[in-house]
């Protein structure tokens, strides 16, 4: 085994620092150096609801960092290459999913990043907060030349997550794109949706975004709470992406949706209830996404290098993880913070 250092959560509770282990490395296995990790809502949400019969939760799962050593069988990497790894790990590959590029619908579920289980010796996935990765070659990624690495690695989880129905859904020239909430999801939609030629506005709460909005491109503003911008708003879009991470009513946004158009429903994941008449009402479509497959992932880093697309990240030392954490829950940062994992040497 190979023994690395990082952040474990052992309980519902604070993020310790203590030393973990890796395995060997498999023939078709890179070991990463951790250089810079994402902190995502979904970090959160594990923590504070983690089962201490569990085991071990160390989270992270869009990072950076630079390949250390390779296994005998691998022929895309080497020593000293820039890599980038996302939240998906290895998926059963043979799968009709797998096999149209899609792992992360694999139906035998995907390996995650952390909180998996490994498909060969069972053991559980250990997260990005930590100084060194072992990841399969085929779910590890090029970092682009060009790319800030600390601010590229919320693409692999945000970034993704809103390419894919950005993608799927044919967004480009002549599409008229909202995006409701302006988070950490949210900011990366409003830059590709503009950068793919979309018409794009923001939806949020208050105008107090309305200047980061345009800021990042947007074209347009709509204040959800104001009667008379949300009725001027109606059956305007072609493609709404929610990311709003709280559980919330759909209907305003489905009645925001241009006729034939399609909801996307992304930031909160659990039980939602639709009133049919709001899809009837224009031949609207409600669906949803998560993540993406090797080669979205893949086609999403070369984009964004093309286009110069990175999130904006507070960056700070992983020893203020747990400050980093608190201030999430609170929703206290523009637009995502980054942990700086050098401290862990």
């Amino acid at each position: 085994m190979r023994t690395t250092t990082g952040w474990q959560a052992d309980g519902p509770a604070t993020l310790r620092r203590t030393e973990l282990k890796r395995r060997d490395l498999r023939p078709d296995d890179l070991a990463v150096r951790i250089d810079y990790c994402g902190v995502c809502h979904s970090d959160l949400h594990a923590i504070r609801h983690q089962d201490s019969a569990a085991g071990a939760l160390v989270p992270g799962h869009e990072f950076t960092g630079v390949v250390t050593e390779t296994g005998p069988a691998v022929t895309r990497f080497a020593p000293g290459d820039p890599v980038a790894v996302g939240n998906i790990v290895d998926s059963c590959g043979e799968c009709g999913m797998c096999r149209a590029g899609q792992e992360n619908f694999c139906h035998a579920f995907p390996t995650l990043t952390y909180g998996g289980t490994d498909r060969l010796d069972g053991s559980t996935t250990l997260g990005g907060f930590s100084r060194e990765y072992v990841v399969r070659e085929g779910f590890a990624y090029p970092l682009p030349s060009g790319l800030d690495p600390a601010a590229a690695a919320p693409l692999l989880c945000a970034g993704v997550t809103v390419w894919e129905p950005l993608r799927a859904l044919g967004v480009g020239p002549g599409s008229r794109v909202a995006v409701a909430g302006l988070g950490g999801l949210g900011h990366l939609a409003v830059r590709m949706a503009v950068a793919l030629g979309a018409t794009t506005s923001v939806i949020s709460r208050s105008s107090g975004k309305a200047d980061d909005a345009r800021r990042l491109g947007a074209h347009g503003f709509v204040v959800s709470t104001d009667p008379d911008q949300v009725a001027a708003a109606r059956d305007t879009f072609d493609v709404v992406i929610d990311t709003i991470s709280a559980p919330h009513d759909l209907g305003p946004y489905l009645r925001l949706v241009a006729m034939d158009g399609t909801l996307s429903h992304l930031g909160h994941l659990g039980p939602v209830t639709v009133d049919t008449m709001d899809l009837l009402l224009g031949r609207k479509k409600l669906s949803s996404a998560g993540s993406g497959g090797r080669p979205a992932t893949a086609a999403m880093l070369e984009f964004c290098a093309e286009h110069g697309i990175t999130a904006e990240i507070e960056l700070l030392p992983s020893a203020r993880v747990n400050e980093a954490l608190d201030r999430l829950g609170r929703n206290d940062v523009r637009y995502r913070f980054v942990l700086d994992l050098s401290d862990l040497s």
